[in-house]
């Protein structure tokens, strides 16, 4: 889906605090257990790499090296972190296919196809993937059309022949799932996100200072924080090809719901967003809508929902890259042991909303959150 959390030695912390707390001290039970990338260098290493240690908000951690080289990064040469996914099950045959996926993204190469020319059946293969890369065949085929067409409209290639090149069989459907997938029609994408206007405005709340950004669409970030120059910075980076202002508009006519909610006067947000979002970051984020108000649920609750039950380290990453807080309440998501779990905002913010939550929740919580979305 939060980022730039805090790390402490309590047993509340995040997955993601402790596996930086892992690389602080090089600890040499977790090089099997995932590896971190650089976003500024674009380099991922082993938790026991030699090398110096980089600022925390630019760390990514990937389960597997080929999750971290399948997302754009390179292995170090110093830790050869690459080697250690010799001991993992199946981890060459998913390489293999992610291959033959790629050579074969305008066919839709079909699962029995694929397992075939790796040794796996098409549920193995699916397992395979769940283990390595923490998502499916289908989701990896999705997510990599969607580069290639993000990378073909930005060479200047013209939407009809980009869509048909990355094997979309119709312009209504890439036009269907755009607002999702791009945060914007093809068209704008090609254009680098110009004329992309997005509107904010901050103010105070219960839980601190609150932005909400819009586009004409509709909502497209709402963050919590206690300075206005952190939540300005971190909208900027979401959307870096938008014109954005702070202006009185669209998010002035939304940002009194908001703020109402946190009082606890408005359980129910009925608002039109504008975010983008990969296919299974869809998926996550309709069963966060579904938790109703003054309930949580497990990451691994969420991850059975889906269908997926391994993929719980994924729900909470899709958790983590939520832009719309409140509106999906990825506040609602917690460990199995009870914890807390990550927020993007600081545990003591998540620690209160389900505080406030409960006290306000009635006799029967059990209304659906709904949040209207444009497509």
């Amino acid at each position: 889906m939060g980022r730039n959390l805090q790390v402490t030695s309590s047993a509340g912390t995040s997955p993601q605090d402790r596996q930086w707390q892992s690389v602080l001290d090089r600890d040499p039970t977790a090089d099997r257990a995932f590896v971190y990338a650089v976003r500024s260098t674009r380099i991922y290493c082993r938790p026991t790499c030699a090398a110096r240690k980089p600022r925390r908000d630019q760390v990514v951690c990937f389960p597997t090296s080929v999750a971290a080289e399948r997302a754009g990064y390179r292995p170090c040469r110093r830790c050869r972190p690459g080697d250690a996914a010799a001991g993992v099950p199946n981890v060459d045959a998913v390489r293999r296919a992610c291959s033959c996926i790629d050579e074969r993204l305008e066919d839709r190469i079909s699962m029995a196809e694929i397992g075939g020319q790796v040794g796996l059946t098409p549920h193995g293969l699916t397992r395979a993937f769940k283990r390595v890369l923490g998502i499916t065949p289908r989701q990896y085929a999705d997510t990599r059309r969607l580069m290639w067409l993000k990378g073909r409209l930005r060479e200047g290639e013209t939407v009809t022949r980009a869509l048909y090149d990355a094997g979309y069989g119709s312009s209504s459907r890439l036009y269907e799932r755009a607002p999702d997938r791009l945060g914007m029609t093809p068209g704008t994408y090609r254009r680098g996100g110009q004329g992309m206007r997005i509107g904010y405005t901050i103010t105070d709340s219960p839980l601190g200072r609150l932005l909400v950004a819009a586009t004409e669409r509709g909502v497209c970030a709402v963050y919590l924080g206690d300075l206005d120059r952190g939540l300005e910075t971190a909208l900027a980076e979401e959307y870096p090809g938008a014109e954005i202002r702070r202006e009185h508009g669209d998010a002035d006519r939304w940002v009194g719901a908001l703020v109402r909610h946190l009082e606890g006067r408005q359980p129910h947000l009925d608002l039109p967003v504008d975010i983008r979002a990969t296919a299974f970051q869809s998926r996550v984020w309709e069963e966060l809508r579904a938790i109703p108000y003054g309930s949580t649920r497990t990451y691994g609750e969420i991850a059975r929902r889906l269908g997926e039950p391994g993929a719980a380290r994924a729900v909470g990453r899709a958790c983590a890259t939520n832009p719309i807080s409140l509106l999906v309440p990825c506040h609602r998501a917690v460990r199995g042991d009870g914890g807390l779990g990550g927020y993007r905002w600081g545990l003591g913010r998540k620690e209160r909303l389900l505080a406030r939550e409960r006290d306000f929740a009635g006799p029967a919580p059990g209304h659906k959150e709904e949040v209207r979305t444009h497509s």
